[in-house]
């Protein structure tokens, strides 16, 4: 019996490497083509929108041709790929390395500018796009990112063709953190930490001197002295937001309901 089944297994296995052998070989239509024409069909297929092609294209080219323009280009258009695929963990790696390899290129000022915006996008989803949920409520690690690579462009390269729209984009980004920090101090008040609430809402006011959203920061501090019963302190706040905000609609009653988000600038 065990004879059997020995030369059973034998003649399966060795039809199933007869079969392999059947199986018909993938070939590398790539094989032989000139750096140009790696480059040339890459690009093709990147603004197709065939970023999976394009991303093994433009490795190929990098990996066989890895000195001269056409691989630092490949580099730069492989971060922009992973970008539009929405692979943020992949194009931020490629931008990174980008800037790491050839810090003075003169392209490298965009390679700051789309690590701006692979982080700056990162805040939205498809679920997003179906719910009117305030990108602001979510956690503010990839806005801070983003305001920072955005910095080191307009810092860096103050003159170059993509600073002017990191800066707007670094204004929004200031606004939507310092209403992050008042969601949170509203989300304290609300569950009776009045203390982290005041806190919460005195660091934004700070941090974020000219944002829209200190006029809701101080009616939260107002209402969470009034809560502690800081009296002082309440009346102070209180005179503060009729001086910066007489016609407050948060002190009057609560904010009037807007047509829409007053984030989606973009």
């Amino acid at each position: 019996m065990q004879n059997i089944l020995f030369k059973f297994i034998t003649v399966a296995f060795a039809l199933s490497l007869a079969a392999c052998g059947l199986l018909p070989e993938q070939k590398d239509e790539t094989v032989g083509w000139s750096a140009g024409k790696l480059y040339s069909e890459a690009k093709d297929e990147l603004n197709a929108g065939g970023y999976d092609k394009a991303i093994k294209y433009f490795e190929k080219l990098e990996s066989r041709y890895p000195f001269g323009t056409y691989a630092q280009q490949a580099q730069m258009d492989v971060a922009y790929a992973y970008y539009r695929q929405n692979d943020q963990a992949q194009g931020l790696a490629a931008a990174d390395r980008f800037i790491k390899l050839h810090p003075n290129h003169p392209n490298v000022d965009y390679m700051y500018y789309l690590r701006g915006l692979i982080n700056f996008n990162d805040r939205t989803s498809i679920f997003d796009t179906f719910t009117d949920q305030d990108n602001t409520e979510r956690d503010p690690k990839a806005m801070r990112d983003a305001f920072d690579s955005f910095k080191l462009l307009a810092e860096r390269f103050p003159e170059s063709k993509y600073t002017p729209d990191a800066i707007a984009r670094m204004k929004y980004l200031v606004n939507a953190m310092s209403q992050y920090d008042v969601h949170v101090a509203n989300y304290y008040f609300r569950r009776g930490a009045y203390v982290s609430a005041a806190n919460r809402a005195q660091a934004a006011i700070k941090q974020y001197p000219d944002s829209p959203a200190n006029e809701e920061a101080l009616f939260i501090l107002m209402r969470s002295y009034e809560a502690l019963g800081q009296q002082q302190l309440r009346d102070d706040t209180e005179r503060v937001i009729k001086a910066t905000y007489p016609n407050s609609s948060w002190y009057t009653g609560g904010p009037k309901k807007k047509a829409g988000p007053w984030w989606k600038v973009w």
